[in-house]
């Protein structure tokens, strides 16, 4: 399934999945201390809601954990 990227401002991309089920967020961090991404899965699947956050350095790593997150949740569970 396809990925759009629904807000790109204010320091925050994130992106959410044709079905409008899942997001994938990158944010700056206050100050310049680096990136938090996070994945938000909105579907009623056997293990439940899916939420994942992790902080990251830089911003090279930031997107591709973001992609990485894209691809792993392309297809509804």
């Amino acid at each position: 399934m396809d990925w759009g990227v629904s807000r790109d401002r204010d320091g925050v991309t994130e992106w959410e999945r044709g079905d409008g089920l899942a997001t994938v967020r990158v944010r700056e961090k206050g100050g310049g201390t680096g990136f938090v991404v996070r994945i938000d899965v909105l579907e009623q699947a056997a293990d439940g809601p899916d939420y994942r956050r992790e902080s990251v350095a830089d911003e090279d790593r930031a997107e591709a954990l973001a992609a990485e997150w894209r691809e792993a949740f392309a297809e509804p569970a």
